[in-house]
């Protein structure tokens, strides 16, 4: 079985699962991404198909939750916070070191695939800014040698 066909098998059988439950449509689509890592087009269309909705419905609510990815992104997604208080606390300066240091730019990913990088904003962590948050954790008060430290211990860990 190719990747491809193992994919729309595990979108399959998770629509299978939710798609008897009152709004299902939400925990379906948080199932697929974490199973897959994204929802692409197919699976929007299949998830259409499955829950009797249009593409558009199950577009709509993918593109207004921004934790929902249409494409694949790294085996480490970084985010950093670009709300007032983080901005305040050198943020910014931490951008662009992060930019630097990992080669390439907010959403983008490193050509080995190893890390994404995002902006978010506000993780809720303000009065420990500047924060990142990396895949779930959130650290408080990263500087640049923070953050290099913080993706040092990520290499080797697929």
């Amino acid at each position: 079985m190719d990747k491809i066909t193992s994919k729309q098998l595990q979108v399959q059988t998770l629509i299978d699962q939710y798609k008897d439950l009152p709004g299902g449509l939400l925990p379906l689509l948080h199932a697929i991404q974490k199973s897959i890592g994204h929802i692409s087009d197919s699976a929007i269309a299949d998830i259409a198909l499955g829950l009797n909705l249009s593409r558009a419905e199950v577009h709509g609510v993918i593109s207004f939750y921004h934790d929902f990815k249409t494409k694949p992104i790294g085996n480490h997604l970084v985010q950093i916070c670009r709300a007032e208080a983080c901005q305040s606390m050198g943020s910014r300066e931490l951008e662009d070191h992060a930019k630097t240091s990992l080669g390439i730019g907010y959403g983008e990913t490193t050509p080995d695939g190893f890390i994404s990088l995002e902006p978010v904003y506000c993780l809720g962590n303000c009065a420990s800014s500047p924060s990142v948050r990396i895949n779930d954790d959130v650290h408080a008060r990263v500087d640049s040698n923070r953050f290099d430290a913080l993706v040092a211990g990520l290499e080797g860990s697929y």
